[in-house]
């Protein structure tokens, strides 16, 4: 009976500590913290840094003779764009560069040719290992695959070397067609053995570009509009056509011009029989449809990553000066996990750089002959110690 009192008397001190002590506790207003307001403060001073770094560095590259449009992107969002110089430097009156200007790619078309090919190898209307005479049956060479000329292993001739020699009229356009018949004719020696060795050489994919209208009965410039820029929304995209012209036009006629640079001053690239030619270059973008593709690339919208990882992995089992390529990317062991390729031709410099380990995208594009040094880009996309937190994914 004592232990049962105890207990009572017990409780009765417990309900009448909560009722004057946790009454007072318990009125306080306790302040309401929004956690999600601290990352978004936290990611706004780190971008804010990371927009400083890449403005010191393309403001630096512009002092130094960059005239061209930049666009640097970090886990899904774009923090940098920005424009510098002309489109026209041979003008007194020069009309500034714009952020969404086209330029030509130059070698960089090279990763739309890829993606065409595997469109059609996704529809099963090719394989990789198919011998390339399947498509193309007046090539005079034996023993190469699509999957050779994407990877730039079929050893084949240079095609310029080819037409500097033996195309007569350089007023008159050099189109895909004429190269295959010249090859054809003339028989030009290859280079090399088919899969013996990574030799990089644009004939590889002026070849494809005419696999994908061989095979469609499209043009090649009307199957990239139709198949990948439209989708995708890539509205500023092209490729430049000399297809029905009668002769080379003295320019092309484009707004942002490429420039050869002189020690008098620059001067307007003028146009070129050799840009009759598609798939290896003269697709022209903007860096706004350059991040657009990169996009689609990472979220799988034009082909399931089962098939479109492909494009990111080496085609050659050695790795040559520690470099290697894939289907339309360049990869390098100096920088693993980043896929990306540079271009120049008739007055265009470019640079795409694709991080995949740390969901970073670069890309630049040039309209003058100035050779910009890749290794401040290379430093740039690779500092870590200024990072956004990888962004989430829902599911």
């Amino acid at each position: 009976m004592r232990r049962f009192l105890l207990v009572i008397l017990l409780l009765l001190v417990v309900a009448a500590s909560f009722f004057f002590f946790g009454k007072r506790f318990f009125n306080r207003e306790v302040p309401v913290i929004n956690v999600d307001s601290l990352f978004v403060d936290l990611n706004a001073q780190i971008m804010a840094q990371r927009v400083r770094q890449a403005d010191k560095l393309f403001t630096d590259m512009n002092q130094a003779g960059l005239n061209g449009v930049v666009l640097y992107a970090e886990q899904g969002q774009i923090l940098y764009e920005k424009a510098f110089g002309w489109r026209d430097l041979s003008k007194r009156q020069k009309d500034p560069l714009r952020v969404d200007d086209a330029f030509q790619l130059s070698s960089d078309s090279k990763m739309f040719t890829a993606e065409a090919i595997m469109l059609l190898y996704a529809e099963g209307r090719l394989n990789y290992d198919d011998d390339v005479r399947r498509y193309i049956p007046e090539l005079p060479y034996k023993g190469i695959t699509i999957r050779m000329l994407l990877n730039h292993r079929s050893g084949l001739p240079r095609y310029d070397a080819m037409a500097d020699q033996y195309w007569p009229d350089r007023k008159k356009p050099f189109s895909n067609e004429a190269m295959i018949q010249m090859l054809a004719d003339k028989i030009p020696k290859p280079y090399g053995t088919p899969d013996a060795d990574y030799f990089y050489n644009n004939i590889n994919y002026a070849l494809l570009a005419s696999v994908v209208e061989r095979i469609t009965g499209q043009h090649f410039e009307d199957f990239l509009k139709e198949r990948i820029f439209e989708p995708l929304g890539m509205s500023q995209s092209f490729v430049y056509s000399m297809r029905n012209d009668e002769s080379v036009s003295l320019y092309v006629p484009t707004p942002v011009q490429g420039h050869d640079l002189f020690k008098k001053g620059p001067m307007k690239t003028q146009n070129d029989y050799l840009n009759g030619v598609m798939g290896d270059k003269i697709m022209y973008s903007t860096v706004g449809d350059l991040w657009t593709f990169n996009q689609a690339l990472d979220n799988c919208v034009l082909l399931p990553d089962s098939l479109q990882c492909v494009a990111f992995q080496p085609g050659s089992p050695a790795w040559k000066n520690d470099e290697n390529y894939g289907f339309g990317w360049r990869m390098s062991l100096e920088h693993p996990d980043m896929f990306f390729h540079f271009g120049w031709w008739k007055g265009y410099r470019s640079a795409v750089i694709r991080d995949a380990g740390h969901q970073r995208f670069l890309a630049v594009l040039a309209n003058t002959t100035y050779n910009f040094p890749p290794e401040p880009l290379w430093e740039f996309i690779s500092d870590t110690t200024v990072m956004l937190p990888e962004a989430e994914v829902w599911e």
